[in-house]
């Protein structure tokens, strides 16, 4: 990946093609394995289910985030480009064929699309529990 090497702020970072790959199909097997559920038992109506899965989504997000250890959210975003492609993929291949093309007309499959290219950003914040107080508050 020559073209990595001119960009100062990916000078630590190499693609790693695991990670680019793998966890998009990990955040759509769980997101697809949990409406599973929700439909199977007749949780999809409602403000909570709506809820929960973005919960889910936006934890895994973050989690695959902080998996590829990066500084900068130009390190992350062709990552979590790529895992939102590869969740379009996946819908094309696994729900069109039942849903059919409209399930593209929902706002909140496009919604998911863009917390998945998002949220694995916020792994660059520290976390809460990481703050230390200063021993010269008096």
């Amino acid at each position: 990946m020559q073209f990595l090497k001119i960009m100062p702020h990916n000078a630590g970072m190499r693609f790693r093609i695991g990670k680019l790959f793998g966890w998009g199909i990990v955040i759509y097997s769980v997101m697809f394995l949990i409406w599973s559920a929700f439909i199977t038992y007749g949780f999809v109506e409602g403000f909570f289910s709506r809820i929960f899965g973005l919960i889910i989504l936006v934890t895994i997000a973050i989690i695959a985030g902080r998996s590829l250890r990066a500084n900068s959210w130009h390190d992350i975003l062709p990552y979590s480009a790529c895992w939102g492609i590869t969740m379009i993929v996946f819908d094309i291949i696994m729900s069109v064929p039942f849903a059919g093309w409209q399930i593209f007309f929902d706002w909140n499959l496009w919604f998911g699309y863009g917390v998945v290219i998002l949220a694995p950003m916020l792994a660059l914040y520290p976390r809460f529990g990481g703050f230390a107080a200063s021993s010269n508050n008096v």
